[in-house]
């Protein structure tokens, strides 16, 4: 029977039709929910890696021993699988190994504008870009048949539009493959120099094969309708130019793009009067293009930044946009903001009182740079904050070393975070790490992690004590503070920066949006008491606001933290009552 999916939801459908046995990701917007769909197949084995290295490799090994295997990550985190992904390229895999990518066109959530397409080239393994769900569920199973006959990991690169829209598609049954056996192969497997020589023109001779199968495969298909003019596009632009253009141009939509074809590309250009590209972010297609000899308009027309849209390709091209696809690109924006009675918030006021200078890391707790907090100055990739912190410090000296900190969150100091801190302890700078416990991954939706005893289905799992991993990886001073108690944040702080070597202080509170947790009742403005000295907005908690002057309490989202009570010197902030 038909569903509507979403593309992620529809991704994972077609992991599971094909047969895919087990499952390794770390979770990043916009690729989180594949994984969380394939964790409600029990026939799957699936699970929450440190981080997406790990989990490539956990993947890698599952193929290996004769499993179709599966690993996702968000574009940046691709950037942390390289190591083992440009060498798997070079082994090739037994059963299938399927690999997601999800980039981020627009940088809804993200810290850079990746084109993962890139890394597809330089790795040399095919990618293959779904436009809608029913695509995605397709070229899922198509992906585990295009690894085991071209002996190669796949990419999928989702992007955002695509992995969190709807559309239909046809679920089918899940077919098992036949069994692969794992068998000894060192010259295969074994990539030490003497064996990768031997196997890179294997690579090269692969990408040539698959260039000639893009010629005439199930993933590029062309659309012939109006001859004036013929786009080739892919994933969700040739959505796009669908909706805007109809039948008023011919389409070459491209799903195999790496490596790409040339036969096709060039039969297609020679029927059409102008060949126009239609491609997110770096010009790829229109490169290829040009090295083919062809005329061809693309980012002359088309930004090079930011994600598409109908309009905007409606307005590129001097055409109107059809009334079933005009929006209103002028919405208001909602800044983001840390919720009511997150556990982060008590210890960036903290740090923000104490004027430190906050090195960040990527997280929820990234809100801590914005006002009216504006405590964290400098925020690069996963792990980064403690590594720059100790390269900050060792340049700095004495001058920092008493008032700068990093802070990073647990499931972030899992992914790449100790090895900074291994560092901090082996080369012994002064710096203090604060990391921000909240029991949780929070950023993209809740996902466990070593540090929460429990695994991706909920069960009881190990969980890593973080006092005992910073004593063993030869931390000493270890401390432990509850944000919502901002005397004790205070004390801590003071305490350790002022201490002569290094330290870490853990701010434990769960997540405030967590199921587990059981919340106080909102509180309660005396209107009489206050005096609008607004000492209560400090925190910038979207639970309070100032109404004529005075404080107020939104009662549907205050979760009765206590923090804001701290601040206020004349009681006008109560309990509320039980």
């Amino acid at each position: 029977m038909k569903q509507l999916m979403l593309g992620n939801q529809a991704f994972a459908r077609g992991l599971y039709e094909a047969g895919c046995s087990f499952v390794s990701s770390y979770p990043g917007t916009p690729s989180t929910e594949v994984t969380e769909e394939i964790a409600k197949y029990d026939e799957i084995y699936s699970e929450w890696a440190p981080n997406e290295k790990v989990a490539m490799e956990a993947a890698f090994g599952a193929c290996l021993a004769g499993k179709r295997s599966f690993c996702g990550m968000k574009h940046v985190g691709l950037n942390v699988a390289a190591d083992p992904l440009y060498t798997c390229s070079y082994t090739g895999v037994n059963a299938g190994m399927v690999i997601c990518v999800a980039d981020d066109a627009g940088m809804h959530s993200s810290q850079n504008e990746q084109d993962s397409r890139h890394h597809a080239i330089a790795a040399k393994v095919p990618m293959i870009e779904p436009s809608d769900s029913a695509e995605a569920l397709l070229f899922a199973k198509l992906a585990y048949e295009l690894s085991e006959e071209y002996d190669t990991p796949v990419i999928m690169k989702m992007c955002t539009r695509v992995a969190h829209s709807q559309s239909v598609v046809d679920p089918g049954e899940r077919v098992m493959p036949a069994e692969k056996p794992y068998e000894k192969n060192i010259a295969k497997y074994v990539m030490m120099p003497g064996n990768a020589i031997k196997r890179h023109p294997f690579v090269e001779e692969r990408m040539k094969k698959l260039a000639e199968y893009g010629n005439d495969c199930p993933f590029n298909r062309v659309e012939m309708g109006d001859t004036s003019i013929g786009i080739i596009c892919d994933s969700t632009s040739y959505m796009y130019v669908k909706e805007v253009f109809g039948e008023k141009a011919s389409i070459l939509k491209i799903g195999l793009i790496n490596p790409l074809p040339t036969d096709i590309i060039k039969d297609f250009a020679s029927k059409v009067e102008k060949l126009v590209v239609v491609e997110e972010l770096d010009p790829i297609i229109e490169t290829h293009c040009k090295q083919l000899g062809l005329e061809v308009t693309g980012k002359d027309a088309f930004p090079i930044c930011g994600e598409f849209s109908q309009n905007m390709i409606a307005e590129e091209v001097g055409m109107p946009v059809p009334e079933c696809v005009k929006r209103d690109e002028a919405l208001p924006v909602r800044p983001p903001v840390m919720c009511a009675g997150c556990p982060h918030r008590g210890m960036f006021y903290t740090l923000s009182k104490n004027k430190t200078t906050v090195l960040g890391d990527i997280g929820c707790y990234t809100l801590g740079a914005v006002a009216p907090l504006n405590s964290i100055e400098m925020t690069l990739c996963m792990g980064a904050s403690i590594s720059a912190t100790h390269g900050f410090n060792k340049a700095q000296g004495k001058e920092s070393e008493g008032k700068t900190v990093a802070v990073i969150g647990d499931s972030t100091f899992m992914h790449s975070g100790m090895t900074g801190l291994a560092n901090i302890a082996y080369n012994q700078s002064n710096s203090t790490v604060i990391i921000l416990d909240n029991s949780i991954t929070g950023m993209t939706g809740h996902q466990q992690n070593p540090t929460t005893g429990f695994n991706i289905k909920g069960d009881p799992a190990g969980k890593i004590d973080l006092e005992a991993l910073c004593h063993a990886m030869g931390i000493n001073r270890v401390a432990v503070v509850d944000p919502y108690d901002l005397a004790a944040c205070d004390k801590v702080l003071k305490e350790e920066l002022a201490a002569e070597e290094p330290s870490v202080i853990i701010s434990r509170r769960p997540c405030a949006l967590l199921k587990t947790v059981k919340h106080k009742k909102p509180l309660i403005a005396d209107s009489a008491k206050c005096v609008g000295c607004k000492s209560c907005m400090k925190i910038g908690c979207p639970a309070i606001s100032m109404k004529n002057g005075k404080a107020a309490i939104d009662t549907t989202l205050c979760v009765g933290c206590g923090v804001c009570q701290q601040l206020c010197k004349l009681d006008a902030l109560k309990a509320g009552e039980e």
